[in-house]
C-alpha cells in the first residue's frame, strides 16, 4: 500500500539499526511519548533490533491511561443521572473508575453510547432536545479541536442540553515533569507526530534546552520510528540537545493554524491530575469561561474531584519509564485485557496491552 509499504520495508529497517548500532559507543534511554508509537515498537520488535546500549522507554502518551480515575468517576455518576446520555469513544468504557467503569454503568441502566466523533454528540444533542448530552472529551492536543469544534458548534446552534466532561492533557508539561522527576532515567525523547502536526514544535526547545534532552519528532511507522532513533542516538553521542523533526511529511514547526485557533477559542490551560503521575502544573485545558454552561460539571452541580490513588496498578513507574510492564507483579495473572486493574491494559495504545497482545502469549507458549 503507497505510503505504508515502503514505511515497513525490512531492508530500510534493518539499515537503520545497524546505523543505530554502529554510532552507539554508550548506554542511552530514550522514551516515546506516544502510545501508538509504543505498540508500533512492540508490534514490529523494533526494540530487540537494537544494539544492547539503546533503551527504550514508554511514556504517558495514551490519553485513555492517564485520565484518572476520579473523571470516570464523574462520568460515571453522569451516566446514571435520569435524562442524561453518556457519549464516549470505546476505548473508555472499560477503563476502571475508583469503583465502577461506564460499561458496568450502562448494565446498570445508565444510557451510555459509544460515538466515533465529538460532532455526534452534538447531533445526538439536537434530535432529542428533551435529554442532556454529555461527551466525554479525552485526549492529548491531537484530538482537541474536534471536541473544540464540538462545543462551538452547539453554542452557535443554541444547543443548551449538550455539555463536555473535559479531561484534555498535554504533552510538553509531562514531558518536563518526567525529566525533573528525581529517579528520572531518560535521556531523549522520540515525540509524538500527531500532536506535533496540531501543535507544531515551537513548544520542545526550551525543555531540550534546559534538561539537554534531545527530542525528535516522528511517525508511526518502523522506519519513522527507527529513523527518529538514529538521529537522537547522533545527538546523544555528540552531545547535542536540539529539536528535530523525522517526521517532515506530516509536520510543520508551526503546525496547523486553524486547529490551533479552535483550540484556543474553546479552551484556557489549566492544572490537571494524572492517572500513575499525579498533579502536573499548566498540564491541561478547560472550558473557557464564557462557555460556562457547557461545561457538565458545573451544569449537573458535581462535587469537587477528589483524586483517588491507583492502588496495584505500577502504571506511574511505567509511564516515567521507570519499570516496564512486565515488571508489573500483577502483569498477565491479576491483570489481563479481560480483567484488568489498571489503564494501560485497557487502552488500545497503552504499554501493558502491547505487552500482552505481542510478547506475554509468546513468551508463556
Amino acid at each position: 500500500m503507497k505510503f505504508v509499504d515502503e514505511y515497513r520495508d525490512a531492508t530500510v529497517v534493518k539499515s537503520l539499526a545497524a546505523a543505530i548500532a554502529r554510532v552507539t559507543t554508550r548506554p542511552w534511554t530514550i522514551m516515546e511519548i506516544c502510545g501508538g508509537q509504543t505498540h508500533a515498537i512492540v508490534k514490529f520488535g523494533l526494540d530487540e533490533l537494537l544494539p544492547a546500549g539503546v533503551t527504550l522507554v514508554h511514556g504517558p502518551g495514551c490519553p485513555v491511561c492517564v485520565t484518572p480515575a476520579e473523571l470516570i468517576d464523574r462520568a460515571v455518576e453522569l451516566a446514571l443521572k435520569p435524562g442524561v446520555i453518556l457519549c464516549s469513544f470505546g476505548d473508555m468504557l472499560r477503563v476502571p473508575g475508583s469503583g465502577v467503569d461506564l460499561l458496568t454503568a450502562k448494565a446498570r441502566g445508565g444510557d451510555v453510547r459509544i460515538v466515533y466523533s465529538p460532532l455526534d454528540a452534538v447531533t445526538l444533542a439536537e434530535a432529542n432536545p428533551g435529554r442532556e448530552v454529555v461527551f466525554f472529551a479525552v485526549g492529548f492536543e491531537t484530538t482537541a479541536p474536534a471536541n473544540a469544534l464540538a462545543v462551538l458548534r452547539a453554542a452557535r446552534a443554541g444547543a443548551r442540553n449538550f455539555s463536555l466532561l473535559v479531561s484534555h492533557v498535554l504533552v510538553p508539561p509531562a514531558m518536563r515533569a518526567i525529566l525533573g522527576a528525581a529517579d528520572n532515567r531518560v535521556q531523549g525523547f522520540l515525540a509524538a507526530g500527531h500532536v506535533c502536526a496540531i501543535m507544531g514544535t515551537g513548544e520542545y526547545h526550551a525543555i531540550a534546552a534546559e534538561f539537554r534532552a534531545p527530542i525528535v519528532v516522528t511517525g508511526f511507522e518502523p522506519v519513522d520510528i527507527l529513523q527518529g532513533l538514529l538521529q537522537c542516538v547522533r545527538q546523544l553521542e555528540a552531545g547535542r540537545a536540539e529539536v528535530e523533526n523525522a517526521y517532515a511529511r506530516v509536520v510543520r514547526p508551526e503546525g496547523n493554524a486553524p486547529a490551533r485557533a479552535l483550540v484556543h477559542e474553546a479552551f484556557v490551560v489549566e492544572d490537571r491530575n494524572w492517572r500513575g503521575l499525579g498533579p502536573i502544573p499548566a498540564s491541561g485545558w478547560g472550558l473557557r469561561p464564557e462557555l460556562a454552561a457547557y461545561d457538565a460539571p458545573r451544569k449537573f452541580g458535581l462535587a469537587a474531584a477528589v483524586p483517588v490513588e491507583a492502588g496495584e496498578c505500577i502504571s506511574g513507574s511505567i509511564m516515567r519509564g521507570v519499570m516496564k510492564p512486565h515488571q508489573c507483579p500483577a502483569f498477565g495473572t491479576r491483570c489481563t485485557p479481560e480483567h484488568p486493574i489498571g489503564a494501560p491494559m485497557v487502552s488500545s495504545e497503552g504499554a501493558c496491552a502491547a505487552y500482552y497482545r505481542y510478547r506475554h502469549r509468546a513468551s508463556a507458549a
